[in-house]
């Protein structure tokens, strides 16, 4: 029997038809991306059962809730605090599946779920990222700007092992609860999509600068660190328009790299002797000038008290670099503050609202041709993790990630 397409578009349309009055919900063409009969039983985690070790463990594949996600994990990147976990297990979280940097497609909902956290609609074949969870904050939602930043808040990656297991973005699978936020990003690539999430906590720092009224489309910036925060918040402000960007740093590779993504000179303080001297250097690559303002992104101490020097009278400077406790760090109030009427603000992860922000930049960043991607220098498989993260700590590359095939 021969069907003209008119028959086999009809064909099409009971068959949605009745997918939909059974509650299975499409994507956009039409079409589920996954079918839920063909789930696994069982899931991979990576898991930090020890200081410096993962193993590979299996879990059952819970029952999804009606207000859960279940997200088959594509890829995850390793942060600075997934290496701080691995080393010394400061937030005393193992036996722990880490992992926040990640992004996945969905698999399965929940009856209950029909939108992301910017009101965009969910579907089978969406690909996703997640924020924050505020099961006990409820009242926090996309629209309070500043009411709590991620701080004081859930993260999926840093939550501890329950009887669900699948808590991390280091695994095959992901389950996201009820009362979390996500987002829909189908229209961002896969490595945009793993960058996310630092790229918040950069957008958040930028936005806390210009807090200040002092971060200006003209003003002359020091960033001092390019790891791969330094380096991200080098390209946010190379997209806000701003032109005289100076990067400080001591790994030439690094530096360079920086340029790519819009700084304007650059300084490899291991070529200076003395805080005078790096000082003077930093000013010579603003035009002779000293910085306008200045965001300091290494977790050093010694770092924070020579930042000071690189910027002028009434200037500004946004200090990011801690995110746990790195120690104390010697200044001269009266020299480095008073006297020079400084305007500060640290900044420290970032609020939900930000992710909207981030989403936007990173369109921006591909539009003027900034080589993001690039900042992905190394991927492995999952059970290459412990390999990862050495990799990671031996700052032979800049962003590692975890690819799932």
């Amino acid at each position: 029997m021969e069907l003209d397409s008119v028959a086999i578009e009809e064909i099409v349309k009971q068959v949605l038809a009745g997918m939909e009055r059974k509650g299975n919900t499409v994507s956009p063409a039409g079409f589920p991306a996954a079918a839920p009969g063909l789930l696994p039983q069982k899931a991979r985690v990576a898991m930090l059962t020890a200081l410096e070790h993962y193993e590979i463990k299996e879990f059952p594949i819970p029952p999804v809730g009606d207000d859960d996600i279940l997200v088959k994990v594509e890829g995850c990147g390793i942060c600075g605090t997934d290496a701080h976990e691995f080393q010394r297990d400061p937030f005393s979280l193992i036996p722990v599946v880490l992992g926040h940097e990640g992004t996945g497609e969905i698999v399965k909902l929940g009856k209950n779920v029909k939108k992301d956290s910017a009101g965009k609609d969910l579907y089978l074949g969406a690909k996703v990222v997640t924020c924050m969870i505020f099961k006990d904050s409820p009242q926090i939602t996309m629209f309070d700007l500043n009411k709590q930043n991620v701080g004081g808040s859930d993260v999926y990656g840093l939550l501890p092992d329950d009887d669900i297991h699948l808590n991390g973005w280091f695994a095959d699978y992901l389950l996201i609860r009820g009362g979390s936020t996500v987002f829909n990003v189908s229209d961002l690539d896969l490595y945009s999509r793993i960058l996310v999430e630092p790229c918040a906590v950069l957008v958040h720092a930028v936005e806390r600068a210009k807090s200040t009224g002092i971060l200006r489309f003209n003003s002359k910036v020091a960033v001092q660190g390019c790891g791969p925060i330094g380096l991200i918040c080098i390209a946010i402000l190379r997209t806000m328009g701003i032109q005289a960007i100076v990067a400080v740093d001591g790994e030439q590779q690094r530096l360079d790299f920086a340029r790519q993504l819009g700084a304007s000179g650059s300084v490899n303080f291991k070529d200076q002797k003395g805080t005078e001297a790096l000082a003077e250097a930093v000013c010579s690559a603003l035009g002779g000038q000293p910085a306008d303002f200045a965001f300091q992104c290494t977790g050093s101490p010694v770092a924070h008290s020579n930042i000071y020097k690189f910027i002028r009278n009434g200037g500004g400077l946004c200090e990011l670099g801690f995110f746990i406790n790195g120690g104390d760090a010697v200044i001269n109030p009266h020299f480095d503050i008073c006297s020079k009427e400084l305007t500060i603000v640290g900044s420290w992860v970032y609020t939900l609202r930000d992710y909207a922000t981030t989403f936007a930049f990173l369109k921006s960043a591909k539009q003027i041709g900034l080589p993001l991607e690039k900042l992905i220098t190394h991927t492995f498989a999952l059970e290459e993790i412990n390999e990862a993260h050495r990799t990671n700590l031996s700052m032979s590359g800049l962003k590692i990630a975890i690819l799932n095939a």
